[in-house]
């Protein structure tokens, strides 16, 4: 792809980018669920992606896998002792967050306002959302089954509950006009091309360098 059709693709996914719809992964280890959400939350239009991790490692991902998907999606690493005060944070920031979690006090995915901003946690494969999370999350979610099993793989649940909050946002309008500024739009721009540039060069040799996350917001 040339260099203006590249940026012609750039300003079109710009365009559909949802800044008010984030994503928390709360220490998924398998890299290979991580390089499956991440391709889907940039099917979605997902700017922004939170994670924290037990052994403070980075983000992994399989190039194979996410299929350049990485470079569009925004990742923002959380200190494991600073995760529930993050989300506080974008609480008072006027975020619902809502974590999947079976209990009996969960809804249906489907019953959730997804056109609101929200920030919706995932745990890991083994014990799920924490406690501790749990506690703060406004909503607790879950996927009904039909079947002998009571969960779906993680990046599979990620997907569905994904997918649910494109659907409200697109039958909302919320795709047809941008959510992000024009001049959050153009220095976003600026940065993704660089670091395109960079991994293309070093064909897929240079990690792509993380956010921090408490940048300024591009609202």
């Amino acid at each position: 792809m040339n260099s203006e059709k590249r940026q012609e693709k750039i300003d079109k996914t710009l365009f559909f980018k949802q800044p008010t719809l984030g994503l928390f992964l709360e220490n998924i280890h398998d890299s290979h669920n991580l390089s499956a959400i991440v391709r889907t939350c940039d099917g979605v239009g997902l700017l922004e992606l939170y994670y924290t991790h037990h052994d403070n490692a980075h983000f992994r991902t399989h190039k194979t896998i996410t299929q350049g998907a990485h470079r569009w999606v925004n990742r923002f690493k959380i200190d494991e002792e600073q995760k529930c005060q993050f989300l506080k944070q974008k609480q008072k920031e006027g975020f619902q967050v809502v974590a999947t979690h079976l209990d009996e006090n969960a809804i249906s995915f489907r019953d959730v306002d997804y056109t609101l901003p929200t920030i919706m946690i995932v745990g890991n494969e083994k014990e799920g959302v924490s406690p501790e999370l749990r506690m703060i999350a406004d909503k607790t979610i879950t996927i009904p089954m039909k079947g002998m099993v009571q969960s779906l793989n993680v990046s599979v649940a990620t997907a569905l509950v994904l997918y649910e909050a494109q659907r409200q946002r697109e039958s909302k309008g919320m795709y047809e006009t941008p959510q992000l500024s024009k001049q959050s739009r153009t220095e976003i721009k600026k940065g993704w091309i660089y670091r395109d540039t960079v991994a293309r060069r070093s064909k897929g040799r240079i990690a792509l360098k993380e956010e921090n996350p408490y940048h300024d917001k591009h609202q």
